[in-house]
């Protein structure tokens, strides 16, 4: 069987897709498969922490807020994302509601809840900035 994804992602009869049929294909072939809204992008960067995949996040930062590095923080445990809405704010721009929990190294659980904004250039969609809840 095969691993479900990371994201949480259900298929239509309310299954989890498997990580290869879901974000794994963002991920790997970022150069011809974007993630095709903004919600996807939330999901497919929330397996990217998981995987500590630096390059997928930092390629799907919008170049005017992109650092030059992302820290990842050992022994961190995901635990769960779950994506409260989703909606367009224009013909280019969208934002996603989202709560990301995981556990640290010493056993403390956050829970990350933000509301991110999105735009899409090109065909592709890039993650800009968002406000903690």
């Amino acid at each position: 069987m095969s691993q479900a994804c990371h994201c949480g992602r259900l298929d239509a009869r309310g299954k989890p897709l498997a990580y290869a049929q879901c974000c794994e294909r963002y991920l790997d072939h970022f150069d011809t498969t974007p993630a095709p809204d903004a919600e996807s992008l939330v999901r497919s960067r929330y397996s990217a922490y998981v995987r500590e995949n630096e390059a997928y996040l930092r390629a799907t930062w919008h170049a005017s807020r992109r650092p030059s590095r992302v820290r990842f923080d050992a022994g961190v445990k995901w635990l769960g994302l779950e994506v409260r809405q989703h909606r367009q704010t224009g013909e280019h721009s969208a934002e996603v509601e989202f709560i990301a929990r995981c556990r640290s190294a010493d056993g403390k659980a956050t829970r990350m809840h933000e509301l991110s904004r999105f735009v899409r250039e090109e065909g592709r969609w890039y993650y800009v900035d968002g406000d903690w809840r």
